[in-house]
């Protein structure tokens, strides 16, 4: 699957935030909402009330890091917005890895092992 199939425009953010199912931990937001294209979609959004543009990327990047790593666990079909709450800016790697795994598990978000 390819993870780089993002969210872009605007209606779309909006779409999710007002339809969207949420799941919220102290690190992130994350809403999703099943689509019908088939794959998975996934937006960023991180707020200038966080730091200079320095700090927000460094943030990003550890979003896309975490989402492009644990993409494989996750259903597909759904559209995805990851949201940074303030204390992802201090936060170690793993922390903020276990609260997205931690909220896309309260959105049952991740495939059930077949064993």
């Amino acid at each position: 699957m390819d993870f780089r199939v993002t969210l872009k425009k605007n209606y779309e953010f909006r779409r999710l935030y007002s339809k969207g199912k949420t799941a919220v931990t102290p690190y992130l937001v994350v809403y999703c909402l099943k689509n019908n294209h088939g794959t998975r979609r996934v937006g960023y959004t991180v707020s200038t009330k966080l730091g200079k543009a320095v700090v927000r990327n460094r943030v990003r990047r550890r979003l896309r890091e975490i989402y492009r790593l644990n993409a494989d666990k996750l259903i597909s079909g759904i559209d995805m917005i990851i949201v940074a709450r303030g204390k992802s800016v201090g936060a170690d790697y793993q922390r903020i890895e276990k609260a997205f795994l931690q909220a896309c598990g309260e959105l049952k978000l991740i495939k059930e092992t077949q064993e």
